[in-house]
Order: structure tokens, then sequence, then C-alpha cells
């Protein structure tokens, strides 16, 4: 599966567009590791725990989004874009949407 946040896919022709398609996940913070990042806000620096998190929330909705663009019939989707919602005090949800698209060798 071809996934870009380009709008076209160099080398390749869009052949169909088959709509929007899209993939979301909600994480939750860990008690353990919001008291360790609340401490590392007092003294500055990156907060790994939550980079971690968010990078796994990440790749958790692009592959929601890639199975759900395969059962369209996509073997690509373009246009990549992610947005993320705060669900409740702790919680975030991470949106990953892009064109699902299929295209062929140009």
């Amino acid at each position: 599966m071809l996934i870009s946040n380009l709008e076209t896919a160099p080398g390749h022709r869009i052949v169909a567009h088959l709509g929007i398609a899209q993939g979301s996940t909600v994480r939750a913070k860990h008690v353990g590791r919001d008291f360790l990042s609340g401490l590392k806000n007092i003294v500055g620096g990156e907060l790994k725990a939550y980079t971690e998190l968010m990078q796994e929330a990440r790749e958790e909705a692009v592959n929601r989004m890639a199975e759900e663009a395969r059962t369209m019939g996509a073997n690509a989707v373009l246009n990549l874009r992610f947005v993320t919602t705060s669900i409740t005090a702790g919680a975030a949800e991470i949106l990953a949407y892009g064109s699902a698209v299929t295209v062929e060798k140009a």
C-alpha cells in the first residue's frame, strides 16, 4: 500500500478515486508515566514516554486507515493528514485520513 502526504504519487497515474479512508485510535496516559512526566516538566526536556505514546498511536491510526483503504479496493492513500482531539482528561484520539485511490505506474 502506497501511503503519501503528497496529492499525487510521482511515477504513478491515479486511475480511480474511491473516497476518504480513515483510521483512528484513542490512547490514555499511564499514571506512572504521567507522574514522572510531571516531574520532567519542572526541569524541562523531552517527555519521551509521551513521544513514544504518540508515535505508537500514529502508527496504529495509519495501519487502520490503510486497512480501510484496502477494503475499498485502493492500492494507495494520498494526501495523508493527522488530527488529534482531546477526548477526556488524560485521553486523546489520533485520526489519520486521506484519499483512497487506485494508481498504476505511469
